[in-house]
């Protein structure tokens, strides 16, 4: 039997991959039906329109969940590694994920639902 080298991938990246295309598969079903339940394309653009408020009450309790989290990871981080080139990593990353998550809702807030 034959096996292929480039196949061999990290368990952890293959969980990873599975969970966004099953993410999508669910994003996309539930899109279809809305859109069926509030009776087209237009119509289901005002719904989301007029429920937007919702939508940003929802993404702050999900920034309270990551913030919650990193903390515990940090934590943890630290007590593991206490050197300065950890500080300094983490440093790094926190500077990223606040970035990439202001950058998120710049973008949302100039293309509004």
């Amino acid at each position: 039997m034959r096996t292929f080298r480039w196949w061999r991938m990290p368990r952890s990246l293959v969980i990873v991959l599975a969970m966004l295309a099953a993410l999508t598969v669910v994003t996309i079903i539930l899109h279809v039906v809305g859109m069926r339940l509030v009776g087209g394309i237009v119509a289901w653009q005002h719904w989301l329109h007029a429920h937007a408020w919702l939508f940003g009450i929802w993404r702050l309790g999900f920034y309270a969940v990551i913030v919650r989290g990193w903390w515990w990871m940090r934590t943890r981080v630290r007590q593991r590694e206490p050197s300065a080139e950890a500080r300094r990593r983490l440093v790094r990353a926190e500077i990223a994920a606040v970035l990439a998550i202001a950058l998120t809702e710049c973008v949302a807030m100039h293309y509004p639902l």
